[in-house]
């Protein structure tokens, strides 16, 4: 059974930083590499968004969205089967639960924002 677990989450002021971990297991090693890992984020009474998603190659071909661009950033490590992201400058409008999902594509590259498998999330806390 595949599962994600999140861990990092917090409350800090705003400008502070906060790195999340997700922790992937139930994948083989060579089937962890076939699986991009994204994250995303829903505030409270907002629509799920989609913050960065990297791949298994060297690179990582990592993706942004717009609003964290410079501030955040991904990183993963496959023998490991965990991906980081690394969030500085952070902004109250940064404030939601943050997820870890894998599927096949990016897909929020494409406007959608669904995912083969899901975290239980962890809730990240920015005050003014």
């Amino acid at each position: 059974e595949v599962q994600l677990v999140e861990s990092g989450g917090g409350s800090v002021q705003a400008g502070g930083s906060l790195r999340l971990t997700c922790v992937a297991s139930g994948f083989t090693l060579e089937n962890f590499d076939d699986y991009v890992i994204a994250w995303f984020r829903q505030a409270p009474g907002k629509e799920r968004e989609g913050v960065s998603c990297i791949d298994s190659s060297d690179d990582g071909s990592p993706y942004y969205v717009e609003s964290v661009k410079d501030r955040f950033t991904v990183s993963r490590d496959n023998a490991k089967k965990r991906v980081y992201l690394q969030m500085n400058s952070l902004k109250p409008a940064d404030t939601a639960v943050y997820y870890c999902a894998a599927d096949r594509r990016c897909l929020m590259k494409y406007g959608d924002y669904g995912a083969e498998y899901w975290g239980q999330g962890t809730q990240v806390t920015v005050s003014s």
